[in-house]
């Protein structure tokens, strides 16, 4: 860079012309064994059309397989859940059926209790009702 002026300076250099072709005879090297290259892969590519359906049989099959796999495996899976499900259905119903018989106890022990202290405050009261009349005849006679 020119330091008044501010602009890049760059100076460009000729070859000799032995170089040049040197430089040709390399880059048709190169060229030559870029095109073997592609020759290479085109062949490696082209394939025989049995062998392409085979392939693709087997890569449906593959497919078909780990598909059917995983819908296996989650079928199982669901079928797993289903049956704990169903477990604690059964454990949940047994529980409710022992509380169901524990309230009807517990109601028949409070009606026979209930029942009792009815007769009891009956015969309390009607034994009242004779010591009040008898008291009264007392006071009249």
């Amino acid at each position: 860079m020119c330091a008044q002026t501010g602009v890049f300076v760059m100076t460009v250099i000729k070859s000799r012309e032995p170089a040049a072709d040197a430089e040709q005879t390399s880059g048709s090297e190169v060229e030559g064994e870029i095109r073997e290259f592609v020759r290479r892969d085109l062949t490696s590519l082209r394939r025989n059309p049995e062998t392409d359906s085979d392939l693709v049989a087997n890569n449906i099959s593959s497919l078909l397989q780990r598909v059917a796999g995983t819908s296996v495996q989650e079928i199982d899976k669901l079928i797993a859940e289903l049956q704990s499900l169903r477990e604690m259905l059964s454990i949940e119903g047994a529980r409710v059926q022992r509380e169901i018989v524990q309230y009807a106890t517990l109601s028949q022990s409070a009606m026979q209790s209930t029942k009792i202290i009815a007769e009891s405050l009956s015969h309390w009261a009607a034994e009242r009702v004779r010591a009040d009349h008898g008291e009264r005849r007392t006071d009249d006679g």
